[in-house]
């Protein structure tokens, strides 16, 4: 089985945010966007991805510092591509979907370093453990769509992905890569 892909969705609840008024009339594409993480079982490169997510986003190029994003991941939405390995990954020992069905980022601040590149400071939690993470971030845009990329860097086992005999770090790696691309509706110029 290949459990690495069970982490990966974790990173994924960096992304995680919660809805804000002032977000309304800017909109996340679901079918243009996607979530996806990468993880080494036993040196391998084991790709996943989440299926449900949500993000809601407040951004002004010209007032980085009222800038807000909050992302939500549906953790049970996780796979890995196969049917077996994506049967474990909602049992407590990975995800515990049943008592954590969401992964959760939201924003803190909001860095502009030029270029349509930014740093977003926040807290992401996953399966009950929180913590404070700067998430590097790229803007583009084509006509009306902006485009959100970036790749976060983060532990498994700090967030308690892979318990028990899964925390040897020798079968699947405790680096986890969450990478990113967010198409959104109704942002002003970057």
């Amino acid at each position: 089985m290949k459990f690495a892909s069970l982490l990966l969705p974790l990173a994924a609840a960096l992304l995680s945010v919660t809805a804000l008024p002032s977000f309304a009339q800017q909109k996340l594409l679901p079918a243009q966007s996607n979530v996806g993480f990468v993880v080494k079982q036993m040196g391998v490169p084991v790709e996943g991805h989440f299926r449900k997510f949500d993000a809601q986003i407040s951004f002004d190029a010209a007032k980085p510092a009222s800038n807000k994003v909050a992302f939500t991941v549906d953790i049970a939405s996780a796979t890995l591509g196969s049917a077996e390995v994506d049967a474990e990954l909602p049992k407590a020992v990975w995800f515990n979907t049943a008592k954590f069905p969401q992964a959760t980022f939201v924003s803190s601040g909001f860095k502009a370093l030029g270029g349509g590149k930014y740093e977003v400071a926040g807290k992401l939690s996953i399966k009950g453990q929180s913590r404070d993470v700067v998430v590097p971030l790229s803007m583009t845009q084509a006509g009306a769509v902006t485009v959100a990329t970036g790749m976060l860097p983060i532990k498994r086992l700090v967030f308690k992905i892979g318990e028990d005999e899964w925390a040897d770090t020798s079968m699947v790696a405790d680096d986890v890569q969450v990478k990113f691309k967010l198409a959104l509706s109704g942002v002003g110029k970057v």
